[in-house]
């Protein structure tokens, strides 16, 4: 059931927020601030990819694109191309990675990644080996939004298993040849709704099966949160390696998220989107960002908002170290088999 909440309401985008489920309601939830600490962009919500790259030159290096065949992934590998990055497009079949990356100009080779396979996880990296690609950096794009009742992939709630479980294993089989390399980034692309939308607790381990009750709204949260916590520890992990890890919140963006939406959802989505969220080019301005940008080399483990580091006043979870720890152990538990 989507949650529609009073604040919503009165802006009269009630629906359109619970497309997206990134933007969070609550008067006493947690806000973003810039970390003024930190290098600060000077870029704004407006600025798009080709801004934050504009006059990068990518040439020699390789970017791995989860879900490149639409919205911020499709964008995403453009703009990396554009600025002469090889770009590893992934798409769930073949067909629509190769179509993506035949639609844009520049070196793009596409591969088959199906999130909820992980057999297909696996593969496709053995298969980005052999063409004897090693990434320098890579964009964990792809996600879903789930609006109807539980379902699970391999006994696992299917949301959590796509956003976060296949992206787990995905990045702990580059790993070892990235760390090799000496150099490279990860980029997780988590959401508002990691600290807005999530379980109270935080991460509810007793419930990544369908054990309790299920809310959309709070699975959504929960894998963008696991998306941010696994950021925060694989960062802890790849100290001393010239490896970094940072997770991202793209914004409220014009995708095809909303596709399993309700109609009267999707109906509000195309109505009031355009006015009120970002385009595709903007939303995908942060990843690249983090992504490329030469003042962000030795940044790890932090949460970016509008092409920032930011700051969350309030409770939340994003740096819980514990729950991080946990959430590792779980997952690797989750994919006893797929890792070696």
């Amino acid at each position: 059931m989507v949650k529609i909440n009073r604040r919503d309401c009165l802006t009269g985008a009630a629906a359109l927020i619970a497309v997206a489920s990134t933007q969070g309601c609550d008067k006493e939830a947690p806000e973003a601030m810039i970390d003024e600490n930190l290098p600060v962009s000077g870029f704004t919500k407006t600025s798009t990819a080709e801004d934050v790259t504009k006059g990068l030159d990518l040439s020699g290096q390789v970017g791995l694109v989860t879900g490149c065949n639409s919205g911020l992934g499709l964008e995403t590998m453009r703009v990396l191309a554009l600025r002469g990055a090889h770009v590893i497009g992934t798409g769930r079949t073949m067909n629509k990675a190769q179509k993506a990356c035949d639609s844009i100009t520049g070196t793009a080779t596409p591969f088959e990644l199906e999130l909820t396979n992980l057999d297909s996880v696996r593969n496709c990296v053995e298969n980005i080996f052999q063409r004897g690609l090693t990434p320098n950096m890579v964009i964990c794009n792809a996600g879903i939004n789930t609006f109807g009742d539980l379902e699970l992939v391999q006994g696992i709630e299917k949301t959590f298993f796509v956003n976060f479980l296949g992206h787990f294993v995905l990045v702990n089989h580059i790993l070892p040849k990235m760390i090799e390399n000496g150099s490279g980034r990860f980029v997780h692309v988590s959401s508002r709704s990691a600290y807005k939308q999530a379980p109270s607790v935080g991460i509810d381990f007793e419930n990544l099966r369908g054990e309790g009750k299920f809310d959309s709204g709070e699975a959504y949260g929960r894998s963008k949160l696991a998306n941010a916590l696994f950021s925060l520890e694989l960062s802890r992990r790849l100290q001393g390696t010239g490896l970094t890890s940072n997770a991202i919140h793209p914004g409220l963006v014009l995708t095809n998220i909303a596709r399993s939406a309700p109609m009267f959802i999707r109906k509000a989505f195309d109505f009031l989107g355009p006015y009120v969220a970002k385009t595709p080019a903007e939303g995908a301005a942060t990843q690249v960002y983090v992504a490329t940008n030469p003042a962000l080399d030795e940044i790890s483990g932090l949460f970016f908002e509008n092409s920032n580091a930011v700051i969350i006043k309030g409770k939340h979870f994003l740096n819980d170290q514990s729950i991080a720890e946990a959430l590792w152990g779980v997952a690797e538990e989750m994919a006893d088999g797929y890792l070696t």
